[in-house]
């Protein structure tokens, strides 16, 4: 039986905690806002039952290991203001795919940056990834700027979607 690796992290101005049945309000505006979805190729939602039917599909994965989804608050509160998760997680190569999503309010910031970091960082030494990916639509300048400047480094194509790809930094003190 698979037991979550999920745990809460903190970085300067943010909270990254579990998705919750209460986050639906934010998680429709996410999914259903135009300039978020525009450069996405998921179906967006239409009702706020697709908000729920999401929240309870992230917890059924997050309850199996198939991702690793983290909800973003401002520290001292309780709104989510963005998403970020791990999924198409392969355990036995070490493997996962990045994604990340922020209402427009909060975008431009440094918020996604600090929340990047942070998850890099665990996933990388608490999860043992040896390999995390992320993909982002040609067009979405603004992710790209941010998987470049986390240490991402293009490994290729898929359609419109450029692959990047980030591997653990070398151990200081290490044979090579």
């Amino acid at each position: 039986m698979a037991t979550s690796r999920f745990t809460s992290l903190t970085t300067e101005r943010l909270f990254l905690r579990e998705l919750l049945p209460e986050d639906a309000e934010e998680i429709f505006r996410l999914r259903t806002d135009a300039s978020v979805n525009a450069l996405t190729a998921r179906q967006g939602a239409v009702t706020m039952d697709d908000a729920h039917d999401f929240i309870r599909m992230i917890q059924a994965k997050a309850a199996t290991d198939e991702a690793v989804f983290w909800a973003l608050t401002l520290i001292g509160e309780t709104k989510l203001i963005g998403t970020i998760l791990y999924w198409h997680i392969d355990w036995g190569n070490f493997k996962a795919e990045l994604g990340y999503e922020m209402l427009p309010e909060y975008q431009g910031r440094g918020l996604m940056t600090e929340a990047l970091q942070k998850v890099i960082e665990f996933g990388f030494e608490e999860l043992k990834f040896k390999e995390i990916t992320a993909e982002s639509n040609e067009k979405n300048e603004r992710s790209i700027k941010l998987l470049e400047k986390s240490g991402f480094e293009l490994a290729g194509a898929n359609g419109e979607y450029l692959v990047y790809a980030l591997s653990p930094p070398a151990k200081a003190g290490g044979n090579e």
